[in-house]
């Protein structure tokens, strides 16, 4: 989808303006585009363990068909729909007895500018304020490492005022002698 399409509903104008606030571009081939598929390049690298110098950026999808999806932080593009409670199934057993049995069922989006605001909050959600350690080069800092720096850095300070606060009291004291 072009930024003209974008700009042709405000629904979908509002959608490209909070994609360029995030910096999300739209990548969709024109193949893509005729099928209905959107696709988006979050400025988030896949952060797995080990990973650090073959990190990708996170690429995520908005399928005609109704689901959004994860299109490369796994070994398949799993979906990012809701989950809910599927019908219930009863099994007979060889006793005569039955099972009921509650599978999970995905919430499909059948409207596409529904599956982009969806796609929206659920990069913020996900990507943006849990991933808010990354950098843009891919690098994550560990909140306890962050956290030890800044007290750290607060220690170091305090110890320098501590340090100024004594050399001042010296020198007033030997003013006065």
């Amino acid at each position: 989808m072009n930024r003209k399409e974008y700009n042709s509903d405000s629904r979908y104008a509002k959608v490209l303006e909070q994609m360029d606030l995030l910096g999300i571009m739209d990548i969709s081939t024109t193949r893509q585009s005729k099928n209905g598929t959107i696709v988006w390049k979050l400025p988030i690298k896949n952060e797995w363990p080990g990973n650090r110098k073959n990190a990708t950026y996170i690429e995520v999808a908005s399928f005609s068909t109704g689901y959004v999806r994860n299109n490369n932080s796994a070994s398949s593009n799993y979906q990012l729909n809701k989950q809910v409670d599927g019908k219930p199934e009863y099994f007979k057993l060889s006793n005569g007895d039955y099972r009921k049995y509650v599978g999970k069922e995905r919430v499909l989006i059948p409207i596409e500018i529904d599956r982009l605001e969806y796609l929206i909050r659920y990069c913020l959600k996900n990507y943006y304020i849990k991933h808010a350690n990354f950098v843009a080069d891919g690098e994550y800092i560990p909140k306890w490492q962050h956290e030890w720096q800044n007290k750290q850095d607060v220690a170091t300070r305090v110890s320098q005022l501590d340090l100024q606060n004594k050399l001042d009291t010296i020198k007033r004291i030997a003013n006065y002698e």
